[in-house]
């Protein structure tokens, strides 16, 4: 007997109406203290500031391009929401996600009733989109400002019919990979799981292109404590990796593109595995450090080399190389998720510029 086809999972961004913090108080970390506790009272305080012209209210959705630059870095996307039903299948995230974590944090969003940042999302864009997006740029911005902690901030609002029906049929194929937001996604899928008829059901994303205006990949880098060279230099001599030690920061770190590069405070060295494997951090996680009877729950992570150095005396300094795009979207699309904190993407927005409330659906 013949079925109907199910419809396929089909990319789409949503017109919205943004919310959006005043510009002299966007990247102002006091700003930050309308979204702190008690998260159920967020909501008066949004209806305060808006009383107060704090927060504006766009009177008619649309989807937007927001360029920020950020220490010579420029990042353009499309902000709006995403159907988590209809997108369903065509957004993967390339990291893991603590439990826990995602439901304190759905439970403290749908207190607030507030998305008050885009996830952010990357693909590569077809020159359809991208010539859209130069169009529309080309045009004096709606909103151009440059926020309390220096970062230029402009924004186009797209309401044009056949601009948003271009947008829906060159997007409706695209998979999008999440770059930074894994458990507010997550949390936004729960909070929609409990309230499946409500505006939970889209959630506010920024799309990036990875082919136009790339975010930045940079890697996390982890000591772990309590560990010494020598344990690891045993380690590697019954595995079969390769650990070697080096003279100097210089000559161990002209091996990060294909090494681990170890620090203990005051030697360096590298461990490089026997054998292929995928990714240096995913080979850290799942195969060191249960050799090494370490729990990853004890490691603690750094955004820069620098510090991660400065604690190597807790334990050992790991330096990582940084992954690349192709890296993460092959892991994503494979299911085969990375570490946690794998990955930094950067610069990110600052926080205000593009907002959701709910409670205006």
């Amino acid at each position: 007997m013949d079925t109907p086809d199910q419809a396929q999972p089909r990319f789409g961004l949503v017109p919205f109406r943004a919310l959006r913090l005043a510009d002299s108080r966007v990247g102002d970390p006091a700003s930050h203290r309308i979204f702190a506790r008690p998260y159920r009272s967020v909501p008066g305080r949004l209806r305060e500031w808006r009383r107060k012209r704090h927060l504006t209210l766009d009177s008619t959705p649309a989807i937007y391009v927001h360029e920020y630059t950020s220490a010579g870095v420029t990042i353009r996307g499309l902000v709006a929401t995403v159907d988590l039903l209809e997108s369903k299948g065509s957004i993967f995230p390339h990291e893991g996600t603590q439990a826990a974590q995602v439901e304190q944090l759905a439970g403290r969003m749908m207190e607030m009733n507030l998305n008050p940042a885009p996830i952010l999302l990357m693909h590569r864009g077809t020159e359809v989109v991208r010539e859209l997006i130069r169009t529309t740029t080309a045009a004096e911005p709606q909103f151009v400002y440059t926020d309390r902690g220096s970062q230029l901030q402009r924004v186009w609002r797209i309401t044009d019919r056949a601009a948003i029906d271009t947008l829906t049929i060159e997007l409706g194929d695209a998979h999008a990979v999440i770059a930074d937001g894994h458990h507010r996604f997550a949390a936004a899928q729960s909070a929609w799981e409990q309230h499946p008829d409500s505006a939970w059901r889209q959630t506010l994303v920024m799309l990036v292109d990875q082919s136009d205006t790339p975010l930045q990949l940079c890697a996390i880098h982890r000591t772990v404590p309590r560990l010494t060279l020598g344990a690891i230099e045993a380690s590697a001599a019954r595995s079969g990796d390769t650990f070697r030690r080096h003279d100097s920061s210089h000559q161990a770190l002209a091996k990060l593109e294909h090494a681990l590069v170890l620090h203990d405070g005051t030697d360096w060295a590298t461990l490089t595995p026997a054998g292929p494997t995928e990714l240096l951090v995913t080979w850290l996680h799942e195969k060191l450090l249960p050799t090494w009877n370490k729990d990853e729950d004890k490691l603690v992570f750094h955004h820069s080399a620098t510090d991660a150095i400065e604690r190597a005396t807790l334990g050992v300094s790991v330096l990582l190389p940084a992954p690349t795009f192709d890296d993460v979207d092959r892991s994503a699309l494979s299911g085969h998720l990375l570490p946690q904190k794998a990955t930094s993407f950067q610069p990110k927005p600052h926080l205000g510029v593009l907002m959701r409330d709910l409670s205006d659906e």
